[in-house]
């Protein structure tokens, strides 16, 4: 006879908890000094004055929710590059890879995806493979959609090389309100698809550069699943598509 305390556990309030795991994303561990300062924060005004209290109460929430970490499943097919981020396809162009990362005038086929306040906010890593340099660089805080915000904005550039031995580019960039970038691998990390290795706040876009012989799977317009959505699929150096 088994155990009354081996019996699995169905009570109302354990389906309760299991639901709202399932549906409330994870948080970002750069939200939770936010979060926290905003709960004390609530606790304090509500002793002063209830609805200041309630205020601090949804500040301390939008917070929890903007710094969200939804799980995602990403594809595993080999040649192909997922999206970076969440957000919206701002262009596809031929350009230059920042010149701090030191490729040269090596065009390559740049993907821009912009996001707004409220998109997820946390960058993932859009193939298998390595962190081969990183590179920050200040500068302006201009609107994120704008095409020159890709030059002339403060942003950190990571080169990554797949397993095949492909040289891709993502490059976080700051916004008119984000004022903080965090970039969380290093150089010769391994890293995987699909993992969560930055965060912006709050408002800005992400670069994903490929190379130029890649077939991009996305239209301006569209918008992109950080981790899910397939943004192009990438060559070897012999010219023939990874499969």
């Amino acid at each position: 006879m088994k155990n009354a305390d081996s019996a699995p556990k169905t009570g109302p309030l354990l389906k309760l908890a299991q639901l709202a795991r399932e549906t409330l994303p994870p948080m970002h561990r750069a939200g939770r000094p936010f979060v926290l300062a905003g709960a004390l924060a609530t606790v304090l005004l509500r002793r002063l004055w209830r609805p200041a209290g309630v205020l601090g109460a949804l500040t301390t929430a939008w917070c929890a929710w903007f710094f969200r970490e939804p799980r995602r499943v990403t594809p595993r097919e080999p040649g192909i590059a997922v999206a970076p981020a969440d957000g919206t396809i701002a262009g596809v162009q031929e350009a230059c890879p920042p010149p701090e990362l030191g490729l040269g005038e090596q065009r390559m086929r740049r993907i821009s995806i912009f996001l707004t306040v409220f998109d997820v906010h946390v960058q993932r890593i859009p193939v298998d493979g390595e962190v081969t340099a990183l590179a920050y660089r200040p500068g302006a805080f201009l609107s994120a959609d704008l095409d020159k915000a890709s030059e002339d904005n403060e942003r950190n550039a990571m080169l990554l090389r797949t397993r095949e031995g492909v040289d891709m580019v993502v490059v976080q960039i700051a916004g008119l309100v984000a004022r903080r970038i965090v970039c969380s691998v290093q150089e010769e990390d391994s890293v995987s698809a699909g993992d969560t290795y930055g965060l912006i706040r709050f408002g800005s876009r992400v670069d994903l550069y490929v190379p130029s012989t890649s077939r991009i799977a996305v239209e301006p317009g569209q918008r992109a699943v950080g981790g899910e959505t397939v943004l192009a699929e990438y060559t070897h150096g012999n010219g023939a598509t990874a499969v």
